[in-house]
């Protein structure tokens, strides 16, 4: 196995749209669960088009660390309350096509409304009730990953790893409707 990268995670979002508070609430939500990882970002101190620049600019490289981006988006109607996590850069504001600075080494978007037409009236009118239930579950996948992989760290190969790599395999299937397996992946960097 590789080296365990510390998590930086940068919720992207602001509290005054419903919609678009999923980055906020989940960085909320990490930060009030004792996350051991980097949070930035949270309803206190969103980070959103005015400020994402100077954000990025003070995370500087992050080549010790690996930077997950968390935002809302909108999709289809069928794609409503799903999550994706894909690797490669959040690009923030695709949806309401503003054209901002890319975010993370991988990114994690929760699809909170149907995409298309009057995109701002969308997320001003997206249900409070799904935006929570979707943060808590992104909260929880990215907290039980990064567990998994801190304990896993502390091991040393052989049988006593057994368990870990169980608890690997059940992650490749959706948890709470979030594939962690591709965070998991993620976080180990081949020396």
């Amino acid at each position: 196995m590789g080296r365990i990268l510390p998590l930086r995670v940068v919720c992207v979002g602001t509290d005054r749209s419903t919609g678009d508070s999923l980055g906020p609430l989940v960085g909320t939500m990490l930060e009030d669960a004792g996350f051991p990882g980097e949070v930035i970002g949270n309803l206190d101190e969103p980070v959103h088009a005015e400020n994402l620049s100077r954000v990025l600019m003070s995370l500087g490289e992050s080549g010790d660390s690996l930077v997950l981006g968390v935002d809302a988006c909108l999709g289809t109607k069928s794609e409503v309350g799903a999550v994706m996590v894909r690797p490669g850069p959040l690009h923030p504001g695709l949806g309401v096509k503003k054209k901002l600075p890319p975010v993370g080494d991988m990114h994690l978007a929760g699809v909170v409304n149907v995409g298309g037409f009057m995109e701002y009236m969308v997320l001003q009118n997206t249900r409070l009730s799904l935006v929570m239930k979707m943060a808590r579950a992104i909260s929880a996948g990215i907290q039980k990953a990064d567990a998994l992989l801190r304990s896993a760290s502390e091991k040393r190969p052989g049988p006593a790893n057994e368990r870990w790599e169980r608890e690997l395999a059940i992650l490749s299937a959706p948890a709470t409707d979030v594939r962690l397996s591709q965070l998991l992946q993620a976080y180990v960097r081949k020396p």
